[in-house]
């Protein structure tokens, strides 16, 4: 059942700013610290996100999803027993910190996961990333820290960072019309929101941190891709989807700054962190489509070519 939602705030004169900025002045007006746990970049996000799934995107995605923040989990245990809270202060490895860990590892590219299986893979392993968008923003960076032992994160601060996600999902399928609004919305505000990560980003920290961002680049495409690699292959692949997803978001390198600002001992690794995040949105951006694409070379087109052909008979049959 599709409900109208767009439609009907259309109706009113200036609605799509009328009626949200009403809303909002309501929230303000009578919980004044409410709107700070919105943030519209996430709602757009989880706006393309569907509730209704196949049994096989659910498989494929659940099972990538739970292996990618399965090895998070695991890394932010170890490197918090080590590291803490705090970044690296000396050695090759100054700078790094449990916090940039976790967040390269725990967000997939999804542009570039789908790009990657709508050419080496099926519609069906496109549509897997429905189940592991879930990843987006800071919430499970929240939570994988708080597993790990490290400082733990208010309520309030955890219900804040899903939130937008969870407005945006439902948004997004009670009314189709309001998904593809929002969905197009998320690749306009990448580079503004970017933009301004970018103001407070001293470029000698860049140069600084440049080795080390590489280095957890490779790191993120290696240690995710064996686990999503294994995952895959058990749930009936033959490891191209788990190497397609062994990359980091672009929202990701958002993630510690927020972090940061719930929980202020995570502050000093917030800077640094972020610069890391940031290169290796860009080493897995290059590394992973190169691997995946070896990969596919070797392995072939198992049981793609049935597919597609099952695909081209429909689309005949239907004219």
């Amino acid at each position: 059942m599709q409900v109208p939602i767009k439609r009907t705030i259309e109706r009113v004169p200036g609605g799509m700013m009328i009626v949200p900025l009403f809303f909002g002045a309501i929230i303000r007006t009578l919980a004044p610290g409410t709107p700070t746990f919105f943030g519209s970049f996430y709602v757009c996000m989880g706006a393309t996100i569907e509730f209704r799934a196949t049994p096989y995107i659910l498989k494929k995605g659940g099972a990538l999803f739970a292996a990618k923040v399965s090895v998070a989990v695991i890394a932010g245990i170890i490197l918090g027993r080590i590291w803490g809270e705090a970044p690296v202060t000396a050695g090759v490895l100054a700078g790094l910190s449990t916090l940039a860990v976790v967040a390269a590892m725990n967000d997939t590219n999804g542009g570039l996961y789908m790009a990657l299986m709508g050419q080496f893979g099926s519609a069906r392993d496109v549509a897997a990333y429905s189940i592991m968008s879930v990843e987006s923003g800071p919430f499970l960076t929240m939570v994988t820290l708080g597993v790990a032992g490290l400082s733990a994160f208010p309520w309030q601060a955890l219900v804040g960072a899903i939130l937008p996600l969870a407005i945006g999902m439902i948004l997004g399928n009670l009314d189709r019309e309001m998904r593809d609004f929002l969905a197009r919305a998320v690749p306009v505000m990448i580079p503004f929101f970017a933009f301004a990560l970018g103001a407070n980003i001293d470029l000698t920290v860049v140069w600084k941190a440049g080795l080390l961002g590489i280095f957890l680049g490779v790191a993120v495409v290696i240690v995710t891709g064996a686990a999503l690699f294994v995952m895959d292959r058990l749930t009936g692949g033959n490891g191209v989807a788990g190497l397609a997803a062994a990359s980091t978001a672009g929202n990701a390198a958002a993630v510690p700054a927020i972090v940061a600002a719930a929980n202020p001992v995570y502050k000093p690794a917030a800077a640094s962190a972020t610069v890391l995040v940031a290169t290796s949105v860009v080493v897995t951006a290059i590394l992973v489509p190169i691997v995946t694409a070896w990969w596919y070379r070797r392995v072939g087109r198992r049981g793609a070519p049935k597919e597609r052909l099952t695909q081209a008979q429909a689309e005949t049959a239907s004219v």
